[in-house]
């Protein structure tokens, strides 16, 4: 073998081993360190605290505040800490307008606050109907009638016949409805803290369809008037669906039917002719009249 072979071949085997001698030794690198992500910048949204649904009122527990990154709450319409510090406040009452999931954050635009256009037709229970009379300090137990409290409903007419043929002004009164309730005096849905009194032009009652054509005919025929009923005649009772108070249900009536006391309430005692301060019953019927 040559010289310059048996060089070469001498080097290799140097180098190799001095590899091999390198590779065996324990490594001395500097573990990495992991570097933290810059802070996100959040605001706390109000959000739905579980699923709502139509017509809910809201309550303080069906709202709580939520941390949103800031960069993702840009919409104006949402409520926020920095717009609406006092948000959960501000909302507990209002009626849900459109349907919200759980996590999803409050919109003025889906709500509809007490007094606001539609809140009525939001708290008003399914099948009933809101009927508006005209009422007066006088007629209205002295203005002591306050947004859901429970009345009857009074017609009182000249009975033009009986006045006729008597020649003394006679009138007659008869109670048409019982125990409806009171949604709002004029635009007052709901009692003011410490409110003792409402003096208000108009009463709107809760009232079913049928009992809505009832009214409409006998405000066509005289004045009504509100009697308020005591909190313990309004108590539910027994039977009554979940607890709640069970209105009474009448059919629309004629004028004839309205007279007559028929097709409305077992409990009428007919009509009674007041003269001089003395009452005597009278026929009911609208043939005698």
């Amino acid at each position: 073998m040559k010289t310059a072979q048996i060089v070469v071949l001498g080097v290799a085997l140097v180098a190799g081993g001095g590899a091999a001698y390198i590779m065996s030794q324990p490594s001395e690198t500097a573990p990495v360190q992991a570097v933290a992500p810059p802070p996100v910048d959040t605001v706390k949204v109000l959000v739905a605290a579980g699923d709502l649904n139509v017509g809910t009122a809201l309550g303080a527990n069906d709202l709580k505040w939520q941390e949103w990154p800031t960069a993702t709450a840009t919409s104006p319409s949402y409520v926020t800490t920095a717009n609406a510090p006092n948000g959960i406040q501000d909302w507990t009452g209002a009626v849900v307008r459109i349907p919200f999931s759980a996590g999803e954050p409050i919109r003025a635009q889906k709500l509809i606050k007490a007094g606001g256009s539609g809140f009525l037709s939001a708290i008003l229970p399914a099948g009933m109907r809101a009927v508006t009379i005209n009422i007066a300090v006088d007629t209205a137990a002295g203005g002591f009638i306050l947004p859901n409290d429970r009345v009857d409903v009074i017609m009182a007419r000249r009975d033009a016949e009986t006045t006729k043929q008597t020649g003394t002004e006679s009138w007659s009164s008869e109670t048409i409805l019982r125990d409806v309730r009171i949604l709002a005096i004029d635009q007052q849905i709901q009692d003011k803290e410490g409110e003792k009194t409402i003096k208000g032009a108009t009463a709107t009652l809760e009232l079913t369809p049928k009992q809505a054509e009832t009214v409409a005919v006998a405000k066509a025929m005289g004045t009504l008037s509100l009697a308020l009923r005591s909190l313990a005649d309004s108590a539910p009772k027994a039977g009554d669906t979940g607890g709640a108070h069970v209105p009474l249900t009448t059919r629309g009536m004629t004028s004839a039917e309205v007279l007559s006391g028929n097709g409305n309430d077992a409990e009428q005692q007919g009509l009674a002719v007041v003269r001089y301060g003395t009452g005597a019953p009278v026929s009911t019927s609208p043939t005698a009249q």
